[in-house]
């Protein structure tokens, strides 16, 4: 999610252009259906034309006034009124929600990096509830729920017809207390509930650590106020250890997160140019956001991983860098969510998350729907399959024959001893481990097929710059 804070203050004017949205929903569906019955279409199309302002305000008032002295049970006033603004916003796009004190609360805390819940990252996708990623070290990763699994009920209630914003809601919750999931994943007989127990997430968006000799690995979780300044100071903390050759970015899994966030991380790697363009209704209030100079490192070679979670701010920084030819893309096509959304105080603990732009790459592509799409397409494995089906050969060479002679330039080293390497492969290739369905997730990046991947690209760019010097 791109989140774009914004502060806006409200005129009268504004209500009432609330409530003629509304009215809009909550009428639609009956008068509709009364003109259809008498054939009277053109006659629906004006009483609900979204000018004329105060008849639909009148009508509005007209339902309102019925529901309240009609209907079965005693009905609040203020429930009606905001189950209209949230059936207004249910109308739009997924990321567009009206939040409630306790949905605000959550939307306010996710910038934080800090909050009570399970760690999991949601989306609703043909209608179910689906998940994106499971953050490193939560609940829900030690339990093992993986991408695309499929989130039917919480707490025994369905999820169908659920927000976003309120199905985030019911998994958040206070440091200790449980919450059920009872999910569906593609190659299961039926549903499984697993309980969770609900804790601090502080989330962790860097880590990193040294592949090979030269070759750095760092991996961005999620674009918070940090960012940046984390992927900056892991990057140093690398080149301290020895002067880096390459660097693997992972933005797998990443949801997004802030704007200004996107072009800070990609100014680390390009200094000039444009890196994202927003453009709303207006086309006169297009915003172009350029790279910050004097913070890239433009001579390390680059591989982005990214995935079909990978999405938002991150799409922004694997497109940016990709279009001016700075990173190559590796893994698979990307999420493709293209919109920003502004989070508004309506005042009284009550928000609204709305989507008000399209961002474009810097060569004017939009990434909405379509995703970023990756130069070289590299499927994920689980690393414990693939090993299995790796063809291991016992190969002979020279040094394995007798009376072979010994390289002189070689180090001497006794042949009667294993290496601690070749020790570990001896392990390794012994052992046989029985894992079940529901596993905990653990991450090695230097088990991962795709970052060993994009380690030996980066040693391509070595040999290619050695053969263009020659």
């Amino acid at each position: 999610m791109i989140v774009k804070n914004t502060c806006l203050f409200f005129r009268r004017g504004f209500t009432g252009l609330v409530l003629l949205s509304c009215l809009l929903t909550i009428a639609a569906g009956p008068t509709h259906a009364a003109a259809k019955s008498s054939g009277s279409d053109t006659s629906t199309k004006q009483v609900l034309n979204k000018n004329d302002r105060y008849k639909n305000l009148e009508l509005f008032q007209k339902v309102l006034q019925f529901v309240e002295k009609n209907y079965v049970d005693e009905v609040k006033n203020d429930d009606l009124t905001l189950g209209a603004i949230k059936g207004m916003l249910e109308t739009l796009d997924p990321h567009s929600n009206f939040l409630t004190p306790e949905l605000y609360r959550d939307v306010k805390i996710d910038t934080s990096g800090k909050f009570g819940g399970v760690g999991l990252e949601v989306a609703v996708k043909d209608d179910v509830l689906t998940v994106l990623a499971s953050m490193e070290d939560s609940p829900a990763s030690k339990a093992g729920i993986t991408p695309g699994d499929k989130i039917v009920k919480i707490n025994g209630e369905s999820t169908k017809g659920f927000s976003l914003a309120e199905a985030v809601a019911r998994m958040r919750g206070s440091d200790g207390t449980s919450v059920k999931l009872t999910l569906y994943r593609k190659g299961w007989s039926g549903f499984k509930e697993i309980e969770l127990k609900r804790q601090t997430i502080k989330v962790r968006t860097v880590r990193s650590e040294m592949i090979e000799p030269a070759f750095g690995y760092i991996r961005l979780s999620q674009f918070n106020e940090h960012a940046a300044k984390d992927v900056k100071a892991a990057m140093e903390s690398l080149d301290k250890k020895t002067k880096l050759k390459g660097l693997v970015f992972d933005l797998r899994s990443n949801p997004g997160g802030l704007l200004d966030q996107a072009v800070d991380v990609s100014s680390l790697f390009i200094d000039e140019g444009i890196i994202v363009t927003t453009e709303g209704r207006d086309p006169a209030l297009k915003d172009v956001r350029y790279a910050k100079k004097g913070m890239a490192r433009k001579d390390l070679p680059l591989v982005i991983l990214i995935n079909s979670s990978t999405a938002s701010a991150a799409e922004i920084v694997a497109a940016a860098l990709q279009e001016h030819g700075r990173a190559m893309i590796l893994g698979e096509t990307s999420f493709g969510k293209g919109s920003v959304q502004t989070v508004i105080d309506l005042g009284n603990d009550l928000g609204l998350k709305l989507t008000i732009a399209r961002y474009y790459s810097p060569k004017g592509v939009s990434i909405q729907e379509k995703g970023v799409v990756p130069d070289v397409v590299l499927d994920e494995y689980d690393p414990k399959l693939l090993a299995q089906a790796r063809i291991k050969r016992e190969a002979t060479r020279e040094k394995d024959l007798k009376r072979h002679l010994v390289n002189d330039q070689a180090a001497k080293q006794s042949r009667d001893e294993f290496t601690v390497q070749e020790f570990k492969e001896k392990m390794k290739s012994g052992s046989s481990v029985d894992d079940p369905e529901m596993k905990p997730l653990s991450f090695d990046p230097k088990e991962d097929d795709q970052v060993t991947q994009a380690v030996k690209a980066l040693k391509s760019f070595e040999v290619f710059k050695r053969l263009k010097a020659q």
